[in-house]
Formats: C-alpha cells, structure tokens, sequence
C-alpha cells in the first residue's frame, strides 16, 4: 500500500518554545531553529532522526505523569542512550543537569528504561537498547 504522507515532525506545545529545543538539542544534537521570526515556533532537526518543533502553548500544563484519569500523558519520546547501565547513568546524569527530573527508575533493570521529565513536564525515556 503506497502511503498518503511523509512523516514530517514531532510537534510539542510547551511554554517557552526556545528553552525546549535548546533542551533537546543538547540531549540528541542539531540547532533550534526559528522560522520566521516567529517566537512561538522553534524547530530542532535532529541528526539522523524526524524534525522535533516546539510551539508555545500559553496555557501549557504538563501531563501528571502515570495517571490515566486526568491530565494524562499524550505522547512520549524514547531515546537510545547506549547498551550499557554505564552509558545510561551517563545520559541520566546529563539530562538531569540540563533540567529534565527523574518520574521512574523502579525496575529498570527489568525495564531497560528510565522515565524523566524535560522542563516543560513532557515524559521522555533513556532506553538501554542492547547490541546485538
């Protein structure tokens, strides 16, 4: 079946559109970039991956992350971050110094994964992805 579209962009509503992009440009590379001079749009092309764009949303509130009742979480990003517990305690304390905070660690181990936070309260994942 031949598809309808290309995939394009990760499209995230947050507050502060360049703090975000500038936030994940130092977790996974490339620029932010605004189109336009537009303020309120900032996209961050990924080395190697999809567009992520950043859009201010005035009323932003992040999702309470695990609740499925309210104010769930809509979508999360997943990051390999090396094959290794080392590399991921790496990438933990990287992230968490550029602003991101810590939501899950029980059972990562048995996971492969660590759930953070980024500034704006999105979830994200560092993944121990094994070689092979």
């Amino acid at each position: 079946m031949s598809a309808v579209a290309r995939f394009r962009s990760v499209v995230v509503d947050c507050p502060d559109p360049r703090a975000l992009a500038r936030f994940y440009a130092q977790v996974v590379g490339g620029t932010p970039e605004q189109e336009d001079d537009d303020p309120d749009w900032v996209v961050l092309r990924v080395p190697g991956g999809p567009r992520l764009a950043f859009q201010r949303s005035p009323g932003h509130t992040p999702p309470e992350w695990p609740r499925a009742d309210r104010n769930a979480q809509q979508f999360h990003l997943d990051f390999d971050a090396g094959s290794t517990w080392d590399e991921i305690d790496a990438a933990e304390e990287r992230v968490l110094a550029l602003g991101a905070r810590v939501l899950d660690k029980e059972d990562d181990v048995k996971k492969d994964f660590r759930v953070y936070a980024d500034p704006a309260g999105h979830p994200f994942c560092l993944c121990r992805i094994e070689s092979g």
